[in-house]
Formats: structure tokens, sequence, C-alpha cells
């Protein structure tokens, strides 16, 4: 009790800090001040960062890089461009109440009908006496609110500069909204203008869980980033028979991460690839953590001896059999009380056969797992292949354990063991067993209820940010291990908010060279704050488990991202060229990877926005798109066909033209998003729109090779890139695609009018030319003829521009145009 008071203690310390720095900021300068930041591309003006590294020398040198670097994002969270949705206006509202509380004032506003919904705990709030031109004006964060009031927090001490406590700046606008909210006067002559700016919910989390670094679990090993290798008395075990289906079902990189998992190693790294069966490893991860033993409890004959006690009379061993026993005289007391809905030892999942798990009498361990993710889609997806598979148990047996995902937004198919579903079910068994009167109005016992059913299941599921939520501090107990899914999309501090609940073992489980973490600061993330736990402790030579057997692509798709970003690691799963083989292979243009290039492209970009459309990129994907499925109409169905782009922009466009030639329900037979929303997601076909196409500037967050490695590996059969080379080839990644495209003969250049490409003469001398270089690769024509044949082969039909491009080099040098930092959500 006395640690966890501690705890909580340290928690209110650093919330308190965090709310003196940021509250006595000026919005006004913020906001002017980002522009030139912009300009500057994120270095200049950055007194004071520094850059990530791979290890530090202690807490001190740790916290001073990431302190700093979190307050930059929080200054973008509050100044970046809102969506026109997310506009809000200014609202008037009076002082009802002000109270000085520990260095802060505790002020009470009016709140108007139907806003409760609006204003969320921790929402920042920008508080002025004018509209325009303010005098009188600060931060104030929400701390809740109550019917018609909103309770805020304010700091007007002054601003601290940095994050110097000894340097702190007295603001007159500070001093005059003070005046102002201690006036002795009716409430009604205190009028202020509230403005919503932001939710600081998820980074204050993270900033709490940062300054605790100094006594989470494995806090020197965090700090240096150095590996630990567990001895042999640490190692766990499972049974012969689950090791043995392992063996059988796992490859052998999935089997080599289990083991490590099994070494208990404090920190063990699962990197997985497109298609590598990431999720399955972590199920076979939970059956396998869930059902070991110390592997110094295990004896050559596979049990361990123990000591026994005095020897007992049958008639004292009857007695005892009877008191310990009960229901072998009668019924079962637990079976008595069964709720009717089921709950011996697992929440009820619709159309789940699999059992509830038996506890073995034998077993002398009980774990608890937090599994995490950085979003609800991520974490939703691990949820519901555990409610279909289950988990394994020491004889390799399905069973349901009892899980329960916490959080908001869950998807509809894991309803069944959200906390809100489980709460509300809960209540109803309370009722009808009359457990009311004991125990008082169920209403008033929801936090009780969730703090129960947190604290029974064997499995909690939870976002990094919610892992922070005070739900957590009041469980009895912590876990014993934490496994992070996506964990290379999540800044640093993200992936220390759920260690803080206490933990034996981590396991970070994702990719570094697909999606990055989302860092809205571009001077944060010049200073490198968008780097990953997971990715600094493999820069710093921490060892990594690699998954390398892949079940989705074609080798035709595997064959670029595998030699460009994994070192020739990537293997391809038994008959994959066999079940990923297509129909319209047969046409060159469609084969399993092609890149159009379409050198008359332009871009261009919206007014008032930071995103890049290209119209003629446009055009020829709806081509593209219409002959393809005309001649494939099984093709035409969301679940098969993707339409990807790095840009928001190009992505509405897209949507809006597939809409006019489709009708409203386009979105039923084809599935256009950004890149960021298909990471973990795969389709029969894809086509890429890569927008950018110049003269001169660069390409933007383009050149970012993660999110080119995940735009290109989504298709399981058919991945079509459109885009412009010449200036796609002043990335090295890019030129490295282009250049394999045009090795595999693969690669064509498109010329307006774009529907000549797709004729029916154009598509036959496809047909010859694919038939002509599969004998050349047979043999039966000497190499030294490919070209001429291929291209007389082409041009006896209309080739509508579909010579392909040889590529010259345009000359250019990688030109960067300012947008290289992340200017898409």
């Amino acid at each position: 009790m006395v640690v966890a008071d501690k705890e909580k203690l340290q928690e209110e310390v650093s919330f308190n800090r965090f709310c003196k720095i940021v509250l006595g900021w000026d919005h006004f300068r913020l906001v002017s001040g980002a522009e030139k930041k912009k300009k500057d591309n994120g270095k200049k003006d950055a007194a004071g960062l520094k850059e990530v590294k791979n290890s530090y020398k202690d807490v001190d040198d740790y916290l001073s890089t990431f302190e700093p670097l979190l307050f930059e994002e929080v200054k973008a969270n509050i100044t970046q461009k809102k969506d026109d949705e997310e506009v809000t206006e200014w609202e008037m509202r009076l002082v009802t109440e002000c109270n000085e509380v520990e260095g802060f004032f505790q002020v009470a506003l009016t709140l108007g009908d139907n806003e409760e919904k609006r204003i969320s705990q921790n929402d920042l709030l920008l508080l002025s006496k004018e509209k325009t031109k303010p005098t009188a004006y600060a931060y104030a964060l929400v701390e809740h609110t109550q019917h018609d009031i909103i309770r805020l927090r304010m700091c007007l001490s002054g601003e601290i500069k940095s994050t110097n406590f000894d340097d702190v700046d007295s603001q007159p606008r500070l001093l005059n909204m003070q005046a102002l909210i201690t006036a002795p006067v009716k409430p009604q002559e205190k009028p202020l203008f509230s403005l919503k700016i932001c939710s600081l919910s998820t980074i204050s989390r993270e900033y709490i869980a940062l300054r605790s670094i100094g006594s989470l679990p494995f806090k020197d090993l965090i700090i240096k980033a150095t590996d630990r290798i567990g001895s042999e008395d640490q190692s766990w075990k499972v049974s012969e028979s689950l090791r043995g289906h392992f063996e059988e079902t796992l490859n052998t990189s999935q089997m080599e991460a289990i083991n490590a998992g099994l070494s208990r190693k404090p920190f063990v790294l699962i990197q997985g690839p497109p298609g590598t069966g990431k999720t399955q490893t972590i199920l076979a991860l939970l059956s396998a953590i869930l059902h070991a033993t110390p592997a110094r409890v295990h004896t050559k004959a596979g049990s361990v001896k123990t000591k026994s006690g005095p020897q007992l009379s049958i008639e004292d061993k009857y007695t005892n059999w009877a008191r310990a026993s009960p229901w072998l005289a009668g019924v079962n007391p637990r079976d008595a009380i069964m709720p009717k809905g089921g709950d011996d030892g697992f929440f009820p999942t619709t159309g789940s056969e699999l059992k509830p798990e038996i506890v073995a009498s034998s077993r002398r361990y009980r774990l608890r797992v937090l599994v995490c993710a950085p979003s609800n889609s991520a974490l939703d997806e691990i949820v519901l292949r555990l409610l279909r598979n289950g988990v394994l148990d020491e004889t390799v047996r399905n069973y349901n354990p009892k899980i329960v995902r916490i959080g908001l937004k869950a998807h509809h198919s894991v309803q069944s063991v959200s906390m809100d579903y489980l709460v509300r079910v809960r209540q109803k068994q309370s009722e009808s067993a009359a457990e009311k009167h004991k125990h008082g109005a169920a209403g008033g016992d929801i936090d009780n209820i969730r703090s129960s059913i947190l604290d029974e299941a064997v499995i909690v599921f939870s976002t990094l940010s919610f892992s922070g939520s005070a739900l957590f501090s009041k469980l009895n107990h912590g876990f014993d291990v934490v496994i992070i899914d996506e964990a290379a999309q999540a800044v640093e501090p993200a992936t220390l908010v759920p260690l803080s609940n206490g933990c034996k073992q981590v396991f970070l489980v994702g990719d570094p060279v697909q999606l990055p973490a989302t860092v809205i600061s571009s001077t944060a993330s010049k200073f490198g704050y968008c780097t990953s736990l997971f990715e600094r402790f493999q820069r710093a030579g921490y060892p990594v488990n690699m998954l390398k057997m892949q079940y989705r692509m074609h080798p035709e798709i595997r064959h670029f991202p595998s030699r460009e970003f994994y070192d020739e690691a990537l293997q391809d799963a038994t008959d994959m060229e066999v079940k990923t083989k297509r129909d319209w292979h047969k046409y060159r243009c469609f084969s399993p990877f092609c890149f159009f290039d379409l050198h008359e492209g332009q871009e261009s970009q919206p007014s008032g926005s930071g995103s890049y459309v290209n119209t003629d990129e446009v055009e020829f994907v709806l081509l593209l798109y219409r002959k393809l499925v005309s001649m494939h109409p099984e093709l035409g169905s969301s679940s098969q066909f993707a339409l990807i782009s790095p840009y928001r922009y190009q992505v509405k466009l897209l949507q809006d033209k597939f809409k006019d030639n489709f009708g409203q329900d386009s979105r039923e037979f084809v599935d256009i998003q950004t890149v960021d929303g298909f990471q973990g997601r795969e389709k029969d076909v894809a086509i890429f729109s890569c927008v950018r196409a110049s003269e001169s500037k660069g390409i933007g967050f383009v050149s970012d090779a993660r999110r080119m490695n995940v735009g290109i590996t989504r298709a399981k059969s058919t991945v079509l890139v459109v885009g412009s080379a010449s200036t796609l080839r002043r990335d090295e990644h890019w030129r490295n695609l282009i250049e394999s495209a045009e090795k595999r003969n693969v690669l064509f250049k498109v010329s307006k009018p774009y529907a000549s490409f797709f004729s029916d003469s154009n598509l036959e001398a496809f047909t010859v030319k694919k038939t002509i270089h599969s004998e050349l690769l047979e043999g039966g024509l000497p190499p030294e003829m490919e070209n001429d044949i291929m291209n007389y082969a082409l041009n006896t039909g209309d080739d509508g521009g579909g010579d392909e491009d040889q590529g010259d080099d345009d000359g250019y040098d990688n030109v960067e145009d300012g947008g290289g930092g992340m200017d898409e959500d």
C-alpha cells in the first residue's frame, strides 16, 4: 500500500509539473511561431534540444533529451491546423467559483446545454476576456464537467522558460486574467470567452510515464539499451505436448521468437515484416506464457520432488477431502450460484464454440498479461483473433481465457469482451441475484465493478494511452508480462506508459521499416522523437528475432521489399506462387508487380492545404481499375481491391471520382485509404498512387521508405504502382524500385490519351510479349534477340504509349521541397 501511495504521489507531482509548464504558454505567440518553425524546417530556433541517442548515461541524461522534445510535440498539437469538422467556436461563459490550491487556480465556469459531450477531461481551453486583440488570456485544463459547470485548472504565476522552474517570466496577460477571475463581483459581471484547443490526455500520460523512468521496471536496461541474457534457472518451459504442437505448426523463425520469450529475458524484440504471421506468433506467445513453468521445477522425469507432511490416518484423509471438496457429497457450490449467461472462468462470446478454461490442479503458476497497441484497430485485430481461435493449454486444448478489452472505440466484433459491455452484464447479474441490497445501487458501484472485472481477467487489452488511465491505478496487483504490438509505431514515452503498471517481462512486436510513430512536430521529428523504443534498441545492437517466412504475397511482389528492406531475408511459404497466381497475370501490364510511368502527369496543391493531388493519376487509376474489373468481375469488391495513396487529398479526390462514376456505394466494391489506413491489412489487388510529379521539387514524405514499404506490400497477387519515374528517381529507394521494374521488364511509360493504353490490340501485344519472354526464360530463344523481338511484338499492335521505359536518369539531385516532415495524418 505504501508503494502504491508513493507511485500515486509521484504521478501527481509529474502531472503538476506538466500543467505548470503548458498552462503558462502564450497561445498567440505559439501560433505565430509555428509558421516560422515550418519555414526553418525544424532545426532552427531549437535551443536546448538534443538528438535522440541509442543509449544514455543515466536518468538525467535520458530526461534532458526526451522532456524538451515531448513539449515540442505538445506545442505542435496545440498549433496544428484543424480540419473543418474539428473547428470550434468561441463560447461565452461566466466565472462562478475560483479557489487557489497549491499554486493552481481551481475555476468553475458555466456550461451550455448539450456541451457536456463535446468537452472532456484534460481538454485544453483558451480563456480570454475578448475575442480579438485580448489583453487578458490564458490556457485552462478541464478537470471534469458537472451538469452545467466545467471545473478547470489554471496556472497564472508566470511562463516557465523551457523546463527550468528557476526561470519564470511574469506576464501581464496572466496577471490581468488573475485579477478578472478573482474579482469579488457577481458571476454575471465576470464573463469569459472560451475556445477548445485540443485534448492533452494522451500526451500528459506519456509525460507522467517519462518522468517515472527512474522507478520503472528494467530502468537501466531501457536507458542503456543493453542486452541481459537470462540464466538457465530463469528460463521457463512448456509441456512436451504443447512444444510439439508449436514445432509442427510454427515455422523456424516463429519458434525462435517463442524460445526467446521463454528465456525470460526482460525485453524480447520480435520484428514482423509484412505477411509473416505476426499475430499468429502473438497468440502462440500467449499460449506459451500462460502455461509455462520455471525450468528449475522440471526434472528429467518431468516432475518435481516435494516435501511431504506427516502421514495422516485414512479417517483424517476423508475428513480433509470432504472439507476441501464438498461437491463430492452433493452439488458443487460454485454450480449452485452460476449465472444464467455462464461465467465459469471466461466471458461468453457470440458464435464461439471454444470451451472455457479448466485450470489443471498441477498448475502452480498463474500469470497475468497486458496486451497493448498504439491504435484501437491494431488492438482489436488481436482481440478478434483470440476470440476466434482461443489459446492452447498444456494439453493442446483450445479454450477461451478470461479477457477484457478496455478503452474507447472498441470494434463491434469484440463488444462481447469490452469493459462497458461486461459492466452492463455484471449489473444485470447483480440485480437478478438481489445483491442490490448488499452493495447499494448498481450505478454507484460501476468503479468497483470495473476494478473487479479487471482483477479477474487473465489477459487485459488496452491501447498504450489508456493503460495510463486511473482505472489501472486501482488494480490490486500488476501484470507479469506486457506485450506491445505495433511497437515501432509508438514514440518511446508512449511505450513506457503500460510499463508503469509493473511487469517482469516485456515483448516489443513490430517492424521499424513499416509505418513510423506519428509525430506532429517537425522540430521534434528532426531530433529523432519519432524513434520508437524498438528502433532505438535495434540500433544499439539489442538482439531482434525477425520472422522470415511470408504467407501473403506473390514472390514477384516480395522480391523488391525483401532485398531493399530486409537484406534478402524474407522467404516464401510453400506454393506461394501457385496460391497467388491469377488469370490476369497473362498480361504483362497486369503482372504481380508493375510500375506505370505517367511522365506527363503533374502534381498540384489545393489552396490552404499541406496535401497534394495528381488529377492525371486519378484519371489513369480509374481506367486501370475499370479495365481490370470489367475483365474479372470477381475483383469488384472492397474486400478484394484497394486504392492507396500517401496523401489524404488524393484519397478524397479518388473517392469523389469513384462515387461520380459508380454511385453512392462505391465503397462497397473498392477500398480507398491512405497508406496509414492500410497498415496491417491486405487485399488481392492494390493500386498505389504516388502523386508527386514535378520538374524540380522533392517528393516530400513520399520519400519515407517505411510508407513505401507498407504501400507496396498490401497486395497478395498484384500491386500496380502509378507515378512519375523522373520525379521519384530523386529518392534512392524509389530509384531502386524503378530500376527493379526495368530489369524485370514491367515498367511502362504511359502517354495521353490514357485510354489507348488499355486498347484490345495493346493488351494483346502485352500477351504476346509475355509469351516470348517465357520462351526466353526457358532457353527457346537466344537472349541477345530479346529486345529486338519484344519491341517488334509490341509494335505490331497499337502501342498507345505502352512501350517500356528504360528510364534515363534525369540527372536531378535529391532535392527536398520543405515537406519532408509528416504533412499527412
